[in-house]
């Protein structure tokens, strides 16, 4: 393969990441029933991801890179038309709203009910995002190992 395959855009998939996506959306269409509806939430994330403005992408891939590696358990899926992550029983944990979508400033990481969140009488359930970084993807990866618990 060309060496520039290899290479990820500036906060991008690289060719062989997308690909490697897809190779792993058909293996869950050929398991079954099951794997068809997770193939299928799977390709339809990375299908809303590709359609996002480019600022945009460049986060929803590096924060859906954090959750599959993270929390391999939350099963990908479109929601509302936002790429989220659910738990075993089909509920939203986290869901990523590009800024393009309302036409905020900034994009947001949403927690819901199930996550496991829950810190004492009030906690955060919404982070803006508007950059990403080591630091940012750190907090990012505590915050979904933790909600995925």
């Amino acid at each position: 393969m060309p060496e520039t395959n290899a290479k990820a855009k500036p906060g991008g998939f690289s060719a062989d990441e997308r690909a490697a996506m897809k190779a792993r959306a058909a293996e869950l269409r050929a398991e079954g029933k099951k794997g068809v509806k997770k193939a299928d939430g799977l390709q339809a994330v990375l299908d809303t991801i590709a359609e996002m403005s480019p600022d945009d992408r460049a986060l929803a891939e590096r924060v859906h890179m954090t959750m599959t590696t993270v929390a391999p358990e939350l099963s990908p899926k479109t929601w509302y038309g936002m790429p989220a992550y659910t738990n075993a029983d089909g509920k939203v944990v986290v869901a990523f709203k590009n800024s393009g979508k309302f036409g905020m400033r900034y994009s947001t990481l949403e927690f819901q009910d199930p996550a496991n969140l829950d810190d004492g009488e009030m906690w955060p359930v919404g982070f803006a995002l508007t950059k990403w970084s080591p630091a940012v993807e750190k907090k990012v990866a505590a915050l979904v190992k933790s909600a995925a618990s």
